[in-house]
């Protein structure tokens, strides 16, 4: 009988340490961070005859008042990276970065995208590094964007051209951004 009293206090000792051990969690990198990437991809806008980068961040911790948030995305034509400043806005659960219009746009590249949270004195408070590939060529987007304005009236440019393709219709020069 003390020896089943002695092991039923060594397994209850063993399931005390088991749940205060997995109650421990490892927050490892976490531990400085105020946001996580949440959602990437390249947004091909056939109306308008666009391509762009969308990024979108989760705060993890609550933001401060005047955080803005600097996202450095690779030009795929070449050139100097296009940057793109956004306010942290802390009363909205995520932020949404959006590069201007893109050409070049190659299926399957991964291109480089580089994010820092910046506090209101301009201190780098968190840096973010991340690639994203498209799935589609910009090849894929008509020459000249379908509609013209908020009504979506159809673009007289591309009358009886209805995939959006002119014939002769110059290219971008998309040498730089191999």
């Amino acid at each position: 009988m003390l020896r089943a009293f002695s092991r039923s206090i060594i397994v209850g000792a063993v399931l005390v340490a088991a749940v205060a051990l997995g109650a421990c969690r490892d927050t490892g990198d976490d531990q400085g961070k105020l946001f996580e990437i949440s959602g990437k991809i390249f947004v091909f806008n056939y109306r308008f005859a666009r391509a762009t980068y969308v990024v979108t961040l989760r705060p993890l911790k609550p933001m401060a008042e005047g955080q803005m948030a600097v996202a450095s995305f690779q030009d795929p034509a070449g050139g100097a990276p296009l940057v793109v400043e956004q306010k942290v806005w802390p009363k909205l659960n995520k932020v949404t970065l959006e590069s201007p219009a893109l050409t070049c746009v190659v299926k399957n590249k991964p291109y480089a995208i580089a994010i820092s949270i910046k506090g209101t004195d301009g201190a780098v408070l968190q840096k973010i590094d991340t690639t994203l590939m498209s799935t589609e060529d910009q090849s894929v987007l008509p020459d000249r964007p379908l509609v013209i304005d908020q009504l979506y009236t159809a673009n007289p440019d591309l009358a009886g051209h209805p995939d959006g393709k002119l014939p002769g219709e110059p290219k971008p020069d998309c040498s730089k951004g191999s």
